[in-house]
């Protein structure tokens, strides 16, 4: 997600200079560390006293990116993959989701200042982010290629786009995609720049562009809605996404990893991702800062 990776480097990086000013020290984010810890505890077990005593789980999320976070329509009730995982999660800590909309560059800050206790925005696990934040990841995403219903071109990879016309969002890390492999193509492609994924999909709707690329829920999405298009199954640049939570709060963390563990057993973190159509974005098992939980 790459628009929103940029947006926020620079706050974390200076978020991360504050933390060096706290003390905090890395031992505090050893994930190995809290898995052996929270062998043979529920999550609920796991959920430190500070947050146990408000009853809620105060989750913080920025609305505008279907179908991880959007409103459901004519409301402002917030929905989508994020908000029912936070629900599900809070479930298994035996806490309230509580719900929050806000700017997705003061989002972290935000997590930083006690105001919400974990983000869930689609949010990339990056290193950088890391300086200032644990991730539980719990999703895995990338660009894939949209093309009209029925696939009447036959595309089946990117090789496939050469000297094909194709239309990707500026300033999106799937016009980088596309424009390295139009690097590679001895036939080139002509590629147009649309203002974002839904105008770029009109130009297929007329024919004016044989395929796009799209982050990968979004195009299964749009897929699933409109009945227009199809999405090939492979994923460029796939990337963890993760939920944040503050390096000083290695005990809610831990927790909200077991969280995900007990859903992940139990097929709740998958009804969740069946509900919007996007199974295939699920990780294997539970990991802490891209690295396994255990």
């Amino acid at each position: 997600m790459t628009k929103r990776l940029y947006s926020v480097i620079a706050v974390a990086l200076a978020v991360s200079a504050f933390a060096g000013g706290c003390g905090r020290s890395s031992s505090g984010t050893d994930a190995g560390a809290g898995a052996a810890s929270a062998a043979g505890k529920t999550a609920k077990d796991l959920v430190p006293e500070a947050v146990r005593k408000t009853g809620k789980l105060r989750m913080a999320t920025s609305e505008g990116y279907p179908p991880m976070e959007m409103y459901k329509p004519g409301t402002q009730e917030l929905t989508g993959v994020d908000p029912d995982l936070a629900a599900a999660i809070a479930a298994k800590l035996g806490l309230e989701a509580t719900v929050t909309n806000a700017a997705f560059d003061g989002l972290i800050p935000g997590l930083q200042a006690g105001r919400w206790d974990v983000v869930m925005s689609s949010m990339s696990d990056t290193e950088e982010r890391r300086a200032a934040v644990d991730f539980v990841d719990y999703f895995n995403a990338g660009g894939a290629i949209m093309v009209k219903k029925g696939n009447p071109e036959g595309i089946k990879t990117l090789e496939d786009l050469c000297g094909r016309t194709v239309v990707l969002a500026k300033g999106s890390s799937n016009l980088a995609i596309g424009q390295r492999q139009d690097e590679k193509c001895a036939k080139k492609m002509q590629i147009m720049q649309s203002e974002d994924a839904p105008t770029g999909l009109l130009s297929i709707d007329s024919g004016r562009a044989a395929a796009t690329i799209v982050d990968s829920p979004v195009a299964a999405m749009y897929a699933k809605d409109t009945g227009k298009y199809d999405v090939l199954p492979e994923q460029y640049d796939a990337g963890p996404w993760g939920i944040a939570v503050d390096r000083r709060n290695t005990a809610l963390r831990d927790a909200v990893a077991k969280a995900m563990q007990e859903l992940t057993a139990d097929g709740g973190y998958k009804a969740v991702l069946d509900k919007y159509g996007v199974a295939s974005n699920a990780v294997p098992e539970v990991m802490v800062n891209t690295k396994p939980w255990k």
